[in-house]
């Protein structure tokens, strides 16, 4: 691999697990947030102080909706502000080992409107809820990088679905998580800088999950929005036309 000493923020949660179990990473840095708060900006200076670090993979966030919608602050501190304290302590550590470090960013497709689908990445970014709008927020803190991909997507775990009904009209892009950890894989070799939409097919949550829970029950959108209380994404599919050209060459 290009990279040798790479850390991985979020190790413990959905991707972050399915990262280290893909095997596509051999030399991975998976502190604990005892160790590596990206909130703490002095935790941060002393991991990068202690360690060499080549790329980072930045998964950690807080991605809960209704959390993010309950209590904004923490939001704003972690997506926002620690991504912020992480991008630069990554700009310090470049200007003393005079190497560009390579940083992949997972966001989301809840950057996007999300009413009309099939978005590009030049697509306007206006978040409905305040999920995305910290996300977008991080997004705004990486660009001041030089050697950086911004991943928008959004996964699932086929192996651990917890709900029992879903939206028939509700659409997205999702992949298993497992997919995008090898992608994030690819993204990590190349030298795409960037934004880029990593994401499959546009179906309905119904018909996605439904293939791995045939017990699921069919819904409306409009009937879980009342029940939830916050505004989420209607279609919020992505046209990925980039990494598919991406993966077909790599493959």
């Amino acid at each position: 691999m290009k990279y040798k000493k790479i850390l991985l923020t979020g190790a413990t949660g959905k991707l972050g697990r399915a990262i280290i179990d893909s095997g596509q990473f051999p030399e991975l840095l998976t502190p604990p947030r005892e160790v590596l708060d990206i909130t703490k900006p002095d935790y941060i200076e002393k991991f990068f102080e202690n360690n060499n670090v080549d790329a980072v993979i930045h998964c950690a966030a807080l991605a809960r909706l209704k959390e993010c919608e309950d209590n904004p602050i923490k939001a704003i501190e972690t997506n926002i502000v620690g991504t912020s304290n992480l991008v630069e302590e990554v700009l310090k550590k470049e200007i003393k080992i005079q190497k560009k470090i390579r940083f992949i960013h997972i966001s989301t497709d809840g950057v996007y409107v999300g009413t009309k689908g099939n978005y590009s990445e030049t697509d306007e970014t206006i978040p409905c809820n305040k999920y995305g709008w910290t996300k977008l927020g991080a997004e705004c803190a990486i660009n001041p990088l030089s050697n950086f991909c911004i991943i928008r997507t959004r996964f699932f775990d086929p192996k651990n679905i917890k709900f029992d009904r879903s939206a028939t009209d509700a659409y997205t892009s999702r992949v298993p998580v497992s997919y995008l950890a090898k992608a994030i894989s690819t993204i990590l070799e190349i030298d795409f800088i960037g934004t880029i939409n990593i994401g499959g097919e546009r179906k309905s949550d119904y018909e996605v999950y439904k293939e791995f829970k045939p017990s699921l029950q069919p819904c409306k959108f409009d009937g879980i929005l009342k029940e939830t209380g916050f505004p989420m994404t209607r279609d919020a599919s992505m046209d990925s036309s980039l990494w598919k050209k991406i993966e077909q060459q790599k493959s």
